[in-house]
Parts: structure tokens; sequence; C-alpha cells
């Protein structure tokens, strides 16, 4: 039996690392800057509030700052909020790295209480899930000032970190942290 060359070891090493990342998404899409700081620049549509933020500071999560977050991306008709997946925030940070850009993440839905989801669902043809994962804090509506919805969905797809659901007539991306989707 004959024992493989250094090349096509690191080769065969390789494959497999690429094939164990395609099989974990979420695993290649974390690694993408684990131990870079992650600023957001943010603006809720709704509230006219604004937030500059650093999140994660190269080595762990800030609280305060996830806080602030939380409040920014709050139902803002109950003014209620959830603690927010911080991993949305990572994934519009990585967009924002696909792209290229750091412009202002305009948001227009972020944590929905279950009545304001089901009094939109009640108004909307089909457009709100029942089951919305906007009410676990787990999706966020948006788009990036001065970026081509198509551009933010493409980068958004890429990522392969969740469903994407693309609403041109309604100039928003949706983002969660749920299986791997999109629409």
């Amino acid at each position: 039996m004959s024992e493989f060359s250094p090349l096509r070891r690191k080769i065969l090493l390789g494959g497999a690392a690429t094939v164990g990342l395609s099989l974990f998404p979420t695993l290649s899409f974390a690694s993408q800057f684990e131990e870079s700081p992650r600023k957001l620049a943010l603006n809720n549509l709704h509230t006219g509030e604004e937030l500059q933020t650093e999140y994660f500071n190269g080595r762990g999560y800030q609280s305060a700052e996830l806080a602030k977050l939380n409040h920014l991306c709050r139902d803002f008709r109950r003014n209620e909020s959830i603690e927010m997946d911080k991993r949305l925030f990572d994934q519009l940070s990585a967009i924002q790295n696909v792209i290229g850009c750091d412009t202002q993440v305009q948001i227009i839905s972020g944590y929905r209480s279950p009545a304001t989801n089901e009094m939109l669902r009640g108004k909307s043809h089909g457009g709100v899930a029942k089951k919305s994962l906007h009410m676990l804090g787990k999706a966020m509506d948006f788009r990036l000032e001065g970026v081509p919805l198509d551009e933010v969905r493409k980068a958004a797809l890429s990522l392969k970190a969740g469903g994407v659901g693309y609403y041109p007539g309604s100039n928003f991306v949706h983002i969660d942290t749920g299986r791997v989707r999109f629409w």
C-alpha cells in the first residue's frame, strides 16, 4: 500500500474541508469573520431612530449594544421588544462585506408581537406567515441605503445562512435565521 504524497494529502484534505463546510453552511458563514469587530449603522424607518454600534468587538458580543439593537428592532406598534437573534446582525454585517459597503441598514420590520403579526396577516393577501420568525426575533425586513435591492438579495443568498425573501414591489429584502430557503 503506497502512502499519499504531501501534495495529494493537501488536495484531499482541502476537498474534504470544502465538502464539510458545504454540509454545514452556517459554520462556513460564521467563520467568514470570526474575530473581526462588527459594526452597523441602522435606521428604523418607522420610528426615525438611528444607531451606530460595534456589537461585536472581535472577542465577544457586547450585551449593552445588543440591548440597543433589540430596542431599535422592537415592534413599534406595541412598543414591545424581544431578544433578537444576534445572527441576524451577523448576516447584515456579512451582506455588507460581500457587497463591499458599510451604508446604513434601513429596518422595515424586526420583531413583531403575535398581535401585530395577526393584524398584518388580516391586512395582507398571503404575505405574512402565521408562524412568522419575526415573532421569535429571528427575522428582519430591510434594505441598504443606496444599494440596489437585487444586489442585497444576491449577497444574502450567497451566505446560505437562513431564509431570504425578495420583495421588490415593497422595496425590501427579508432575512431570517431559519433553514436555508428563498422566495
